[in-house]
């Protein structure tokens, strides 16, 4: 049975310290961060599920990393909870407690982006005033718009002036993930073409 003490025993044995010293120089202010790079964290992960098998231990074994303030520790989080198993109160409280863009990359990449409920979350998150959740919400619209869901007339108007308030943000990383979302958006038909250049020539 695959335990917490485990898993970090096996981190520490993946630790890269050149990796970990420099995230800690830019802010990646974990307790502990052992540097380990994303593919082989993923790799780790893949290891992981095929020994846990689908259902409750995985939910579980994915709630308890979560609350390790170690940095592989969160990511394996949203690698390894099962998309069946992942509720919205969860997903926003996942949101809430974020430190870093990387935990929003990975978490919508990885989780996110196949939950059914992708697009109410997205829609709420780029409403938000919060930077981390509307960067979540970017993201993962952008992901949205790269499976090729369109939205109606409606909703791309309003995705359109959140996007255009965002890119106007002085947070440059939020406004870069709501440039690449609208040029996914604009990927998908020659209308939401149109819609799109429209407002990046603004």
């Amino acid at each position: 049975m695959v335990e917490i003490r485990d898993i970090k025993q096996a981190l520490r044995g993946m630790m890269n310290g050149i990796v970990s010293h420099s995230m800690r120089e830019k802010g990646a202010n974990y307790k502990v961060n052992f540097g380990v790079e994303l593919p082989r964290l993923q790799a780790f992960a893949e290891e992981l599920r095929a020994s846990l098998g689908e259902g409750g231990r995985a939910y579980r074994l994915a709630l308890q990393l979560w609350n390790e303030p170690i940095r592989e520790c969160r990511l394996l989080a949203g690698m390894l909870m099962p998309v069946a198993e992942m509720d919205r109160p969860t997903s926003e409280l996942w949101v809430e407690q974020m430190q870093l863009a990387e935990e929003a990359e990975c978490t919508v990449f990885h989780l996110f982006q196949h939950l059914p409920y992708a697009a109410d979350l997205a829609f709420g998150w780029i409403a938000s005033e919060r930077p981390m959740h509307q960067l979540c919400g970017w993201l993962l619209m952008a992901r949205l718009f790269m499976q090729g869901k369109e939205p109606s007339e409606r909703d791309a108007a309003e995705i359109l002036d959140q996007a255009a308030v965002c890119l106007a943000s002085p947070n440059l990383q939020l406004a870069s993930a709501a440039q690449k979302a609208v040029l996914k958006y604009m990927a998908l038909s020659p209308e939401a073409e149109a819609r799109g250049e429209k407002l990046l020539g603004q």
